[in-house]
């Protein structure tokens, strides 16, 4: 689980170092979340990028401005719809896939490990959406009936704390075209249950979420967290077992 990929984005942080918080508290007393980390290792990067912007702060030698979309920087669909080739623009997507020293850190670290992982959140916002592959492009993926599942699962269980509703569905369709994000890297690189979260809220606060709002966000986010993770322990009938390498 990454959070703060754009770093303006904080509760997402936020969330990531509750979930360490209520991981270790609830241990003891919550048989469902004893039952998780009895049987599940959870890595989780709680800031991978900083400060209040939206890119890194790598330099580009050619214009003034600073950084690249780590979140169009990974090398699936590379710099295609949604992301742009100018170093000014918010999604630029970087001289080349895996430029920035955070998605490569990450990058080798999934290569690495990746026949441990089951799944891959990405935690941002705001938009109250959970979604899932592809980003790049309006297709079906594989073990479509498996996620949409977990994801259902996921935004149910959000409810039941305050209320909140989450819309859920592939990225490309329920929010927009990207291309080089890590959901659909660690998707296409076998890691089978890939999600980003979009946090509260709905425009009203957007970035500025108020610090009022921080134990509720991730109180009703650890839920859906859980539910997900609680399908990774059960098998799940997928029509055909073949993920694409496109």
């Amino acid at each position: 689980m990454d959070c703060g990929v754009h770093a303006r984005e904080w509760i997402g942080p936020a969330f990531c170092q509750w979930f360490v918080k209520e991981a270790l508290n609830s241990y003891q007393h919550d048989s469902g979340m004893r039952r998780l980390i009895n049987q599940l290792d959870f890595y989780i990067m709680p800031v991978l990028n900083d400060r209040f912007w939206r890119k890194t702060r790598s330099k580009n030698h050619k214009y003034h401005c600073r950084g690249v979309d780590a979140n169009r920087n990974w090398k699936v669909k590379w710099c295609e719809e949604g992301a742009s080739s100018h170093p000014c623009d918010d999604t630029y997507c970087g001289p080349f896939p895996e430029s920035e020293p955070e998605v490569r850190a990450v990058a080798k670290f999934l290569r690495k490990n990746k026949k441990r992982f089951k799944a891959y959140i990405s935690i941002h916002a705001y938009a109250q959406m959970l979604l899932y592959p592809y980003s790049y492009k309006y297709a079906m993926i594989p073990n479509f009936s498996c996620v949409e599942s977990a994801a259902q699962s996921a935004v149910t269980a959000l409810y039941s704390a305050y209320g909140v509703r989450y819309r859920y569905g592939p990225a490309s369709t329920t929010l927009y075209v990207s291309s080089g994000s890590s959901m659909d890297w660690a998707y296409r690189t076998g890691i089978r249950y890939a999600f980003a979260f979009e946090l509260r809220d709905t425009g009203h606060y957007g970035f500025l979420l108020p610090e009022s709002l921080i134990s509720p966000t991730c109180t009703e986010t650890t839920r859906a967290v859980k539910a997900i993770a609680s399908r990774l322990l059960h098998k799940c009938q997928v029509t055909r077992d073949v993920f694409p390498y496109i």
